[in-house]
């Protein structure tokens, strides 16, 4: 198993059980607890952040393999890899300094995290903290000794990635 930084939670479930919406109701909450709050996105196809007509597109539609956006309040950077997918690991280390990086995806990798359920599930991922229901109830991880939360519990869902968080940083 590799070391992850201590600061490091997923949300992980199947397509379509709610993991953007989590992610973003998480960051939400982590925020008005006074945190900064980083997050990866995993993505199955390909995908573009920029939209047809802007800059960016047209630098990207020319040829560009690499293209940064930048401006006073944000800036964006577009790669083309030909090279494969990267590690989650060298993901996170691109990231600068956060207190909470939440990991949407990944669901195979060890890091510490929250598992979506929709019911028809049969085996936990690994590292997986929590179990969240999608409404349709746990199914054969019912068995699981692991604390189950609905996906509208979001305070104390937060409160179980702070208290890991504690957990870790304790020698």
């Amino acid at each position: 198993m590799s070391e992850w930084p201590r600061n490091i939670f997923g949300v992980a479930g199947w397509k379509n059980t709610g993991k953007t919406t989590l992610v973003e109701r998480l960051v939400r909450e982590l925020t008005e607890r006074g945190l900064r709050v980083a997050t990866l996105k995993h993505a199955h196809h390909d995908f573009t952040t920029d939209v047809e007509g802007t800059d960016s597109h047209r630098h990207r539609s020319a040829g560009a393999v690499e293209t940064i956006v930048a401006s006073s309040q944000q800036n964006v950077q577009i790669r083309s890899v030909r090279l494969g997918e990267p590690s989650l690991q060298s993901l996170i280390n691109r990231l600068d300094s956060h207190d909470i990086v939440l990991v949407e995806g990944w669901k195979s990798e060890t890091h510490p995290k929250l598992m979506l359920v929709s019911g028809d599930e049969d085996e936990v991922y690994p590292g997986t903290l929590a179990l969240v229901t999608c409404g349709n109830g746990l199914g054969p991880l019912a068995k699981e000794a692991l604390p189950v939360f609905d996906r509208d519990e979001i305070s104390s869902l937060v409160d179980v990635l702070l208290s890991d968080l504690k957990d870790r940083a304790r020698p």
